[in-house]
């Protein structure tokens, strides 16, 4: 298609801004100088004809690992491969499945350096989690009548109408897949309105809902609660973003006036961000210790920086109230779901459009509070705190949308089913 090829010529034109946008991420992130040549799909070799799945990032490879999970019990004689764009989500892979997956990055979407990952995985089927969706990526799997799939795909009014702009890209690209296994109906119809044919659209739920706290993340989080704070009321701030982290702090500088012995577990959502935010807490004059560092909590400790990868669902457990970063400022908020899996009262921002349709549900079960200043959450945090029955309650509340809402995990196996059809028996 014409505007696929103008598309591609324009990536090609602006790879050296792209290289300097790569440069200037290693100076905070050292990680992004490695492994560059697979960023053109120079890869290591690899197992070819099994499932190749694409997450973004830390929080799609979380999303997805349900899935890995029941895709490697459901079909073990396949390798399955997981490309991720980012460092953090690498390491992620890596955390969660260990060597019983294959890795490598995920190149710009390049035709040529499609072509060489492809040539290199050679998949029965591709799968896509969420939002990642790239037109020659795409384009080169339907060439090679590759199934690919569009699993628990979200889409934001606010995206929808970005991608609207360049609907003469977006609307074959949607065409030459397979299916889109849409997470809710709203996000089917703008994909509809985008172009999709409505054959190709499944609705299926979330498999953010398919979430359960295992013994160990228990375990743990019991040892360091006793560790931390045995008696102390805890909240945790997780992935929090720039603008957000000095509404929070301030917030608990006003809670301790109230509540002297309140702790807060702050987890930055980006790892680059990790002394900065060190540096703030320090200059805002908390006594606080790093996660990483391995230090005895002490009494007097009002903040802990969770500044390690991989243990959010294990800190949740810690902590008696959650905040869900990303929603104090315009960064669409982050998966409330996973504090629910714990019966924790959740509260958020007004800045949720990136999941939307799961906060609506919370909301409507009076399972999320929203707030919109530190004011707010000081006194929203203090109303938990005094009052454990009115907070349990809210708690079981959001745990009870979870688990009403289960179930996708299966819709998408079924699917994915139909898709390999008697492919994985080849």
């Amino acid at each position: 298609m014409p505007t696929r090829y103008l598309y591609s010529s324009l990536l090609y034109i602006v790879q050296p801004f792209i290289w300097l946008k790569l440069g200037y991420r290693s100076l905070k992130a050292k990680s992004y100088r490695h492994r560059v040549s697979e960023r053109y799909g120079f890869g290591p070799t690899l197992k070819q004809g099994g499932i190749w799945l694409h997450s973004v990032s830390v929080g799609e490879t979380i999303a997805s690992i349900p899935l890995v999970k029941a895709l490697q019990a459901a079909y073990p004689q396949l390798p399955i491969t997981i490309t991720t764009m980012t460092p953090t989500g690498s390491e992620q892979v890596q955390k969660s499945f260990g060597y019983s997956v294959q890795h490598c990055y995920l190149p710009y979407d390049l035709p040529c350096a499609m072509r060489r990952l492809i040539n290199n995985i050679n998949p029965k089927i591709a799968i896509v989690m969420e939002t990642e969706l790239w037109p020659n990526m795409i384009h080169q799997l339907n060439r090679r009548n590759i199934p690919v799939m569009l699993a628990n795909g979200r889409l934001s009014a606010r995206s929808a109408k970005g991608y609207g702009k360049v609907k003469s890209l977006v609307s074959p690209m949607l065409n030459e897949m397979s299916l889109i296994a849409a997470q809710y109906q709203a996000d089917g119809d703008r994909y509809i309105e985008l172009g999709l044919t409505r054959e190709k659209l499944q609705v299926c739920g979330s498999v953010k809902f398919d979430i359960n706290v295992s013994d160990t993340q228990r375990q743990h989080a019991n040892e360091l609660k006793h560790q931390w704070a045995a008696d102390k009321p805890v909240w945790i701030a997780a992935s929090t973003h720039a603008g957000e982290d000095e509404i929070l702090l301030a917030a608990h500088k006003q809670l301790l006036q109230t509540v002297p012995n309140a702790l807060l577990i702050l987890v930055p959502r980006h790892p680059e961000r990790f002394d900065e935010v060190a540096k703030l807490v320090a200059n805002n004059q908390f006594r606080f210790l790093r996660k990483s560092h391995n230090e005895a909590v002490t009494a007097d400790c009002q903040v802990i920086i969770g500044d390690t990868m991989g243990e959010l669902m294990t800190l949740f457990g810690i902590a008696d109230v959650a905040f869900i970063g990303g929603s104090l400022v315009e960064r669409g908020g982050h998966n409330p779901l996973e504090p629910a899996a714990y019966g924790l009262p959740l509260i958020m921002g007004p800045h949720t459009f990136n999941f939307s349709s799961i906060c609506t549900m919370l909301e409507d079960a009076s399972a999320l509070t929203t707030v919109s200043d530190e004011h707010a959450l000081e006194e929203q945090l203090r109303i938990f705190f005094k009052d454990k029955e009115k907070a349990s309650i809210k708690g079981k509340k959001a745990l009870a949308v979870l688990q009403l809402n289960q179930g996708s995990l299966a819709k998408h196996l079924a699917l994915i089913d139909q898709l390999l059809g008697n492919r994985h028996d080849n």
